[in-house]
């Protein structure tokens, strides 16, 4: 169960998703890595709703995508700062995380100084 707030990463690439933990963590950050969407909030199920400072989501992902992610987390009232990332980033889709209330959409590779811009944004300073 987490009980430290955390920046948690939801891709189900396991390269991307160990790169961008790596990143977060080395920019001072602890880290929370799920696979899936189902995995996440499985796990947020059982633990404290203020468990992740901020969540950095993929967009595109078997099963659950990071957008339906991101709605259920709204509708039930536990949706946190969100990042989204993709390799496929668009204007509509932009347009569309960003009318949900996303803090922002990042293209992968995600760029350090922005990833460390939006996560002090979201979450302050680790």
């Amino acid at each position: 169960m987490l009980s430290v707030p955390a920046i948690s990463v939801v891709d189900d690439d396991e390269a991307s998703r160990l790169a961008i933990a790596s990143l977060v963590r080395s920019l001072g950050w602890k880290a929370n890595v799920f696979e899936s969407a189902e995995q996440y909030l499985h796990l947020l199920s059982s633990a404290p709703a203020d468990h992740t400072a901020c969540l950095i989501s993929d967009i595109k992902m078997p099963g659950m995508s990071g957008i339906e992610l991101h709605e259920r987390l709204l509708a039930s009232g536990r949706a946190p700062p969100t990042i989204f990332v993709t390799a496929f980033a668009t204007d509509p889709l932009r347009a569309q995380v960003m009318a949900n209330g996303a803090l922002a959409l990042l293209e992968k590779p995600i760029d350090a100084g922005a990833l460390a811009h939006y996560l002090t944004v979201a979450a302050g300073t680790p």
